[in-house]
């Protein structure tokens, strides 16, 4: 089963004094791309975290942000006293006039004036976040597999759309031979000259041969089921499927250098065209 690499999941828990909230959302990328967001306090925390979301979500350009919001009205930002105090005397000094409150306004915008009390892991609310984050993988994990559901439709679809154009040029090649083959006549009598038939007929044969797709037509119908194979395989992944694609393309294009036929080029181009499509989806698989 296949997964793409966009997803987005969320989770969140209410805690008595805060709420804690994770988000998490991929876009696809060529290898991993994390980008880590979190309250400062937990910043020591964080290679542990990066290894845990590593581990889970392997590839894709990766967003993650823990969000604290405190739900009680304590703060960790204090007023500090001795300092406004300090600024108010001085500021008395320079506006002897002024009203109190007024002091007190422009004191409280000095610097220093506020403290920020430097906060300590809480070693149980970690915990309660790491519970979190695990919900919010699990969820774009979810949300991944369903849009690998989605992708492998889409496969499966461009898959059978190719396996038919490529039967159809199978079964024309009996006439384009013959169009070829009758157009080398033409063309020879026309020179008006004396041919020896058996050598003709050689001749005829070799260049015919140059023309010929079974081998291409086989090794193509093995990489389309080669790829359904891979689809439904546990280690399915994006850089295998892409491989395989360019298998795929090698065949069709030489199909198509040897065609010499309207109706077989024009199918040619459309497999190209189903060819393109699963290479854009491709590139979103994990």
């Amino acid at each position: 089963m296949i997964q793409s690499m966009t997803g987005f999941g969320k989770a969140t828990l209410q805690l008595p004094t805060k709420k804690i909230t994770v988000e998490i959302k991929s876009l696809n990328s060529k290898g991993l791309d994390l980008n880590v967001r979190m309250p400062s306090v937990y910043r020591e925390m964080e290679l542990g975290l990066r290894t845990q979301l590593s581990n889970a979500l392997e590839r894709g350009k990766i967003d993650f942000a823990i969000y604290i919001e405190n739900t009680t009205e304590q703060t960790s930002t204090k007023v500090n006293v001795p300092i406004v105090k300090a600024y108010i005397a001085q500021l008395r000094e320079v506006y002897a006039d002024a009203d109190e409150t007024e002091l007190i306004k422009m004191a409280v915008r000095m610097p220093d004036a506020l403290k920020t009390e430097r906060e300590e892991i809480d070693e149980d609310e970690w915990k309660n976040i790491l519970t979190v984050v695990d919900e919010g993988v699990k969820n774009i994990q979810s949300f991944r597999i369903s849009e690998g559901s989605s992708l492998e439709r889409e496969f499966l679809h461009r898959i059978a759309n190719i396996m038919t154009m490529m039967n159809a040029t199978v079964a024309m090649d009996a006439e384009r031979i013959e169009t070829v083959k009758s157009r080398l006549q033409a063309a020879i009598e026309e020179l008006k000259v004396t041919l020896d038939e058996n050598r003709f007929e050689q001749e005829l044969i070799f260049y015919l041969e140059k023309y010929d797709i079974t081998e291409e037509k086989v090794r193509l119908e093995n990489h389309l089921n080669y790829f359904i194979e891979t689809l439904a395989d546990k280690e399915a992944n994006g850089r295998k499927l892409g491989f395989i694609t360019q298998e795929m393309g090698r065949e069709i294009n030489t199909m198509g250098s040897k065609s010499n036929h309207a109706a077989m080029q024009k199918l040619v181009v459309q497999m190209k065209d189903e060819l393109e499509k699963i290479k854009e989806q491709v590139l979103n698989v994990l």
